[in-house]
């Protein structure tokens, strides 16, 4: 290592940020084009069909592992349509405004105390600002592909991201109270001693307002009205074809795995083990994102598709208001001496 440094002088700092970032970036693209795969067969299984299970690796079809490459391969050669009356740099500027919040996210999110790409004191603010900021990417392409369809799309996905990121901000003020801290780090640290003292228990209500929030912050089924087949053909997206498309698809999947992520770190211990005689690790933080990722696809086999207006009901007369009562019942048990329950 200090051999490098001495190699590269100056640009020894970026160049080793660049290493790291490519280090988090790759797998997680990765584990995105497998969460398409593992979607397709835990659905499959939930319905009694099959999911993919011929292409493979190789000659051997290995229960179809070799599918989400296929389909990348697929995306990246279909041709990408411009529409004609379209804003052509908007409408190529529409996909990388929305997944680039979705990667630029994980800059401050801790695999393990000293695991951690950027370790700043207020990286939960960081996480809430910089996602945020994907809606944009939703109204600009909608917007630029100068379609009533997708403009429609757009209007309604953006008005359900903005109400619901308004019940997950109240949710992690929760959060910030208990810890009474702002980096990610030291809120998993807080939560030490076993599955008992994470803040799924004291915070339970937050941790589900969270969780239903995440469903509906990324558009997943039961409410994705912004794809609603029967009205609106697919949304925001319905002029976008090939890799462009492919980039939507991308942040959607990245997105979900961002929330199972954050989901883990907030309520769930992060990398802490449920029992303080087995060791911590990156392992247990693995398991319960997988366990988060589990749910939202069991949602999608499960329930049916609200209506619009059932989806703005439950974020603005349901959930803000159920949060702000937590957040005053946590503040006032805090001035007594049962503050104790959630620190």
């Amino acid at each position: 290592m200090e051999w490098f440094q001495e190699l590269l002088g100056p640009a020894w700092l970026p160049v080793w940020t660049l290493v790291k970032i490519i280090v988090i970036v790759l797998p997680l693209l990765i584990a995105v084009a497998y969460l398409t795969y593992a979607e397709r067969k835990i659905i499959g299984y939930m319905q009694i069909r099959i999911g993919p299970n011929r292409v493979g690796f190789f000659g051997f079809r290995l229960v179809g592992l070799g599918q989400p490459i296929a389909d990348a391969v697929k995306l990246m050669t279909k041709e990408i349509l411009l529409p004609t009356g379209a804003n052509k740099t908007l409408f190529l500027v529409g996909p990388i405004l929305s997944i680039a919040p979705a990667l630029a996210a994980w800059a401050v999110v801790p695999f393990t105390d000293h695991l951690v790409l950027a370790n700043v004191d207020a990286s939960l603010l960081y996480i809430m600002a910089i996602t945020s900021m994907g809606v944009y990417g939703v109204v600009v392409a909608g917007w630029a592909s100068n379609s009533k369809y997708a403009l429609l799309g757009a209007l309604r996905s953006a008005a359900q991201i903005v109400s619901y990121e308004i019940a997950m901000g109240f949710a992690l003020v929760g959060v910030l109270m208990s810890a009474q801290s702002l980096n990610l780090v030291e809120i998993v640290q807080h939560q030490g001693g076993g599955f008992w003292q994470w803040y799924w228990l004291p915070l339970f209500p937050l941790f589900i307002v969270y969780l239903i929030a995440g469903v509906a912050e990324t558009n997943r089924a039961p409410f994705d009205v912004a794809e609603g087949e029967s009205e609106i053909v697919a949304g925001f997206h319905v002029d976008y074809s090939g890799m462009a498309f492919a980039v939507f698809f991308l942040a959607e999947y990245a997105n979900m795995i961002l929330v199972a992520a954050l989901t883990s770190i907030l309520f769930l211990g992060g990398w802490l083990s449920p029992f303080p005689f087995l060791p911590d690790g990156f392992f247990w933080l693995a398991a319960k994102i997988s366990v988060v990722l589990f749910l939202f696809l069991w949602f999608r086999a499960t329930f049916p598709r609200y209506r619009y207006d059932q989806i703005m009901r439950l974020g603005w007369k349901v959930f803000i208001p159920v949060t702000l009562v937590w957040i005053l019942v946590v503040g006032a048990f805090m001035q007594t001496p049962l503050g104790y329950l959630f620190h």
